[in-house]
């Protein structure tokens, strides 16, 4: 994240940008850092990692305490607050609506059934769906909460992150069985990240359902992190199908990013 100090932030960022927007600049760069730090920070640790100084930072971060977005704990530090809560939610399911003609593309061009997933904390949450025209098709119902071990859009969101964050998280949630093929140990898992990171797209191969299989890619540059993938049955989802469909996921991937950069579809 670029370092918000005053003397990057007027010298690099056109005029329209600055003056009388800096604060709002600001107050956004720091609640960016306080999820990037794990949702609690102190003040110190803000202007060490903003570059701006503490008598600043007290002030923006007494005003997001006012409105909400910010709440201090006893121990003095500070941590997102619940207000932002609502704005995630809703913010996710636009998010989904923009997603919904490029799922529709991917059923359309490969006859699965798509998704669009987002990690949620320690959790996957699917936040669009759009079903297979096939009369034996995969469903899952939006809004759904699954653990990332047993996914393929679990694999595809968490392939690039630092391996010890991975076994944190994994340490959190446990690794429950749903399947005999599910992968129950952190070091199984590391694995399969690697292979993710080697070939491009994960693999749900029966981990999350017997008979399912589901194929999944990360969206580049997506404003939180999202995957988007394909879903059906073994006997249809087959390595050969693989071979067909991973391009195209990474195809709808990427437009689906130019899309969300540009502020929507219709100016994708």
């Amino acid at each position: 994240m670029p370092t918000s100090s005053a003397s990057t932030t007027d010298a690099s960022k056109p005029a329209a940008a600055t003056g009388g927007v800096q604060s709002l600049e600001r107050a956004f760069d720091l609640l960016e850092r306080m999820a990037d730090a794990g949702g609690e920070v102190g003040l110190s640790e803000l202007s060490a990692s903003s570059g701006l100084p503490l008598p600043t930072i007290h002030r923006l971060m007494r005003t997001l305490v006012a409105c909400g977005y910010v709440r201090q704990q006893p121990n003095r530090r500070y941590s997102l607050g619940p207000r932002l809560i609502r704005l995630g939610e809703s913010a996710s399911r636009l998010l989904g609506t923009w997603a919904r003609p490029y799922l529709a593309r991917l059923v359309e061009e490969t006859g699965e059934t798509a998704n669009m997933a987002l990690l949620d904390g320690d959790e996957i949450v699917y936040v669009a769906q759009v079903p297979s025209k096939h009369s034996m098709r995969m469903f899952t119902e939006v809004g759904r909460r699954v653990l990332p071990h047993s996914t393929g859009v679990g694999k595809a969101l968490l392939a690039h992150t630092p391996a010890e964050e991975v076994r944190a998280l994994l340490a959190r949630t446990g690794m429950p069985a749903a399947t005999e093929k599910t992968i129950t140990t952190p070091d199984g898992f590391l694995e399969a990240l690697e292979q993710v990171r080697r070939v491009g797209y994960a693999v749900d191969d029966n981990e999350q359902e017997i008979g399912v299989r589901c194929l999944a890619v990360s969206v580049p540059n997506s404003p939180t992190a999202a995957a988007v993938s394909i879903s059906g049955p073994a006997g249809r989802v087959t390595e050969a199908a693989t071979e067909r469909i991973v391009p195209i996921l990474l195809e709808v991937a990427q437009d689906l990013s130019v899309a969300l950069a540009n502020s929507g579809p219709g100016q994708g």
